[in-house]
């Protein structure tokens, strides 16, 4: 008879609606007999577990909506059934939780360390702004190096005359560039028309010979000029502007060396609690280390200037020397002297821009 209602109970067939659930049964009732009769024969023979399982599966259907992991075999107890969304939402969260607290972490020392960095340097711009004020009001005091000032504004002055020495050899150049290309059509013009005018072959022979000389004197000379300027470039926009970089953040440390001494000053004649003791200290350290940077950026500025000096004599003699040579010979017509100036400068430049032999080289 069991046997029986277990076959009636295996054929039976359980429909699920679009939820999962299951759906009403004609048949509930006798399968719940059924159910209940196997329940006291099963207790009988002291096997209970199978039959709860069994009535479970046939009475409440199995549960889509949930997918479980089953330890023990299909028949294990419930300690074994272990659902599955449970353990991934268990581990998300404990990983996002982990995730976002070292986000946070890391997102708060960033925005500390900013804060502290901003209120440093609002503190530092309040002082020096603060000093710069005095100073040019005449309320405050600055320290003052009379000797190593002076060589700071000849230098400026020098900066300011080697820069119209280059704004006039530029222009000199691109004067003399559109002459010698003038002078290289004329001789082209020239030569044509000596080949097309029988008459005056030898006339228009002499003047294309002549220009296409000075053409190729000029293009010489271009050479020469052309070095010059280069060198006067690398003296002013390089060599002496990183000086001059130097000494501008001397002066913004000797600003900032003022400023903190002053608030020294202050500090000193206020109370000596211990409160204005701690503030002392505090404002001592920052002095010192100002004045560390101060004396740093001093020394600095004062050993760029002498080998700035070194170099610009030495850079200038040998350029002025080039520089007379070269027209000289030109404007005398001394072709030799012209080469021999450039080979003893090793020069090796072409007018500007050319990007292929000239037309007396390629001859």
């Amino acid at each position: 008879m069991t046997d029986s209602i277990m076959s009636k109970a295996a054929t039976m067939e359980i429909p699920i609606n679009s939820n999962g659930d299951t759906g009403t049964l004609p048949e509930d009732d006798s399968l719940e007999q059924a159910a209940k009769l196997q329940w006291s024969l099963d207790e009988k023979v002291g096997s209970s577990r199978g039959t709860r399982d069994l009535q479970q599966v046939m009475v409440s259907g199995p549960n889509l909506n949930e997918t479980s992991i089953v330890s023990g075999g299909y028949g294990g107890t419930a300690e074994g059934i272990i659902p599955t969304s449970s353990i991934k939402g268990s581990n998300m969260h404990h990983s996002s939780s982990s995730s976002s607290g070292m986000a946070e972490e890391t997102t708060r020392g960033v925005a500390v360390e900013k804060l502290e960095n901003m209120k440093k340097w609002s503190l530092n711009t309040y002082k020096c702004t603060k000093q710069m004020i005095s100073e040019r009001f005449g309320r405050g005091s600055r320290t003052v190096d009379l000797e190593l000032e002076a060589q700071i504004e000849v230098l400026r002055d020098t900066k300011r005359k080697y820069e119209n020495v280059l704004r006039l050899a530029r222009a000199l150049t691109n004067h003399f560039y559109n002459m010698v290309q003038t002078q290289h059509a004329l001789g082209d013009t020239f030569a044509d028309l000596s080949q097309k005018s029988p008459e005056l072959r030898d006339e228009f022979g002499y003047n294309a010979e002549t220009q296409k000389l000075l053409c190729k004197n000029g293009e010489t000379l271009l050479g020469a000029i052309n070095f010059f300027v280069s060198s006067i470039n690398t003296l002013v926009n390089k060599t002496m502007e990183d000086t001059l970089m130097t000494i501008k953040m001397y002066e913004n440390a000797r600003l900032e060396f003022d400023a903190y001494r002053s608030d020294l000053e202050e500090l000193s004649l206020g109370p000596r609690d211990a409160v204005g003791m701690a503030r002392i200290e505090a404002a001592q350290q920052q002095y010192q280390a100002q004045k560390d940077k101060y004396e740093r950026l001093r020394s600095d500025v004062t050993i760029k200037l002498k080998f700035l000096e070194e170099n610009k004599v030495k850079v200038m003699h040998k350029q002025l020397l080039l520089f007379h040579n070269a027209i000289s010979a030109y404007f005398a017509g001394n072709q030799q002297q012209l080469e021999q100036t450039l080979k003893q400068f090793n020069i090796k430049l072409r007018p500007p821009g050319a990007d292929k032999p000239s037309w007396l080289e390629e001859q």
